[in-house]
């Protein structure tokens, strides 16, 4: 292991330079982690995802992806899609959303999204398992000053949905129901999210299907 890496370890937020965050995040051996800085700190992560953080994130997409569909809302979805303000913050949320007339707005290319030229997404999405507290924690304020309009925190372990409306001045409030799209209630992807424990992801999406075709 080199000197930087024993310095800067994986999966915990540390101090460390701009420079020493796009070393590690560019560097080959870790293509496959997920990378996030803020206010002179930077996290690696390189954990494992399991099934039911997995079922969470193919169910969340869907859900949003049907309702859109349905409600003919404008929609750009991106899965682990980065996003980097140089020099001064990273993330690379599980799933990021573009609606409405900003869907055009979405990045394209092979690059890391550069929030220099591209503007932040509306909707935010983190599915937690292991990183609960983190994702609720730092990542919140990191989202909060990249002024999303949404972020959502998935609890794998609870099929629950903490949801912020990220707010002016780099505050967040809790949300019951999306404001960014407006009538889904959190409490029915909620449920959503338990009956996939149990059913497959057709028998969810017929569920969802019904739902949203009686709003």
């Amino acid at each position: 292991m080199s000197e930087l890496q024993t310095k800067l370890p994986t999966d915990i937020w540390v101090v460390a330079t701009w420079e020493e965050f796009i070393a590690m995040a560019d560097d080959p051996a870790y293509n496959k982690a997920k990378c996030y800085y803020r206010n002179g700190q930077m996290r690696i992560e390189t954990m494992s995802v399991g099934p039911d953080h997995a079922t969470d994130n193919t169910i969340i997409s869907f859900a949003v992806n049907l309702f859109c569909t349905i409600k003919g809302t404008s929609l750009k979805g991106l899965t682990n899609c980065s996003y980097r303000k140089t020099g001064v913050r990273e993330c690379q949320p599980d799933v990021s959303y573009y609606i409405g007339e900003r869907a055009q707005l979405a990045p394209r290319g092979t690059s890391i999204a550069s929030l220099d030229v591209t503007p932040p997404p509306d909707l935010v999405i983190e599915v937690a398992d292991s990183t609960l507290a983190d994702d609720i924690g730092e990542k919140r304020l990191l989202y909060e000053e990249l002024k999303v309009a949404e972020y959502w925190v998935l609890d794998v372990q609870k099929s629950q949905i903490i949801a912020f409306a990220i707010i002016a001045d780099n505050g967040s409030r809790r949300l019951v129901q999306s404001e960014v799209l407006p009538g889904l209630t959190i409490a029915l992807l909620e449920e959503a999210l338990r009956r996939s424990r149990t059913e497959d992801q057709a028998q969810v999406g017929a569920w969802l299907l019904a739902q949203f075709q009686q709003q």
